[in-house]
């Protein structure tokens, strides 16, 4: 497969060229780094799977994930791709469930991922003999869904598809955990809607957008409006130990 380097005009980070944003190559290095491996990425609020049953489809980086609330209360995120022939099985954003189904070939998994049933296991009996079916050493708890490692820290919770990632707790670190605590502390969420919007550009774009402090009261003039934010507002960007999370604090 063919790369699409990206040139750099300069040596430093003082002139980010455009292409570090769209480069097919890079974001695909990304994802495999940020997303897949060493690390947390948010998957949604336990507010939004209150009851047993309920289930929310979301993503990390490309990959489809199902965040379930079993019917023990316990929360799992699963990845959304049957053992059986890798199918995407569950299509609707969010509802409720007993059992997760794939339609191709009925493949059924508990909340949790557990495989439960598999059509025609031991075969189809026809004219005295049994054609087909799984080997008689299949078990199914070796073809279950690919199960990610869950964290839930004040109503919302985590993922990870590396299970050998530190805790959340250590990744956000005591810096940014004090700002997270005192937002999400303990008080009841409601869930009032959800509002999407798609970008011609990669994750970088919208993450870079959120801590870019340039814009906010020339483009969102509202900001100014209501009094929440001015351009002479006492304003920092306070980061971890590890550089890895950032906090915008401003006072009015």
């Amino acid at each position: 497969m063919q790369e699409h380097p990206i040139r750099w005009e300069r040596t430093d980070t003082s002139r980010i060229p455009f292409a570090v944003y769209t480069n097919p190559d890079s974001h695909q290095k990304e994802l495999d780094r940020f997303f897949y491996q060493g690390h947390w990425s948010y998957v949604g609020l336990e507010a939004e799977i209150p009851n047993a049953g309920d289930f929310k489809r979301t993503s990390i980086g490309e990959r489809s994930v199902i965040l379930t609330r079993g019917q023990d209360g316990q929360i799992h995120v699963v990845e959304n791709v049957c053992a059986h022939r890798g199918m995407a099985f569950c299509r609707e954003r969010h509802g409720n469930k007993q059992e997760l189904v794939c339609p191709y070939h009925q493949w059924s998994y508990a909340l949790d991922g557990t495989l439960q049933g598999v059509p025609f296991r031991r075969g189809v009996r026809q004219d005295g003999k049994v054609n087909g079916g799984m080997p008689a050493d299949f078990d199914p708890k070796h073809h279950g869904l690919n199960r990610l490692k869950v964290a839930s820290r004040g109503g919302v919770v985590f993922a990870s598809f590396d299970h050998q990632v530190e805790s959340l707790e250590d990744y956000m670190g005591s810096t940014i955990l004090r700002y997270f605590d005192r937002l999400f502390n303990g008080r009841k969420l409601t869930l009032l809607g959800y509002n999407r919007q798609r970008i011609p550009g990669n994750w970088k774009l919208m993450q870079e957008n959120i801590k870019d402090p340039y814009h906010p009261g020339l483009l969102h003039t509202w900001f100014v409006t209501f009094g929440l934010w001015r351009a002479d507002n006492k304003s920092e960007l306070r980061m971890d130990a590890h550089h890895r999370h950032a906090a915008m604090i401003s006072t009015r």
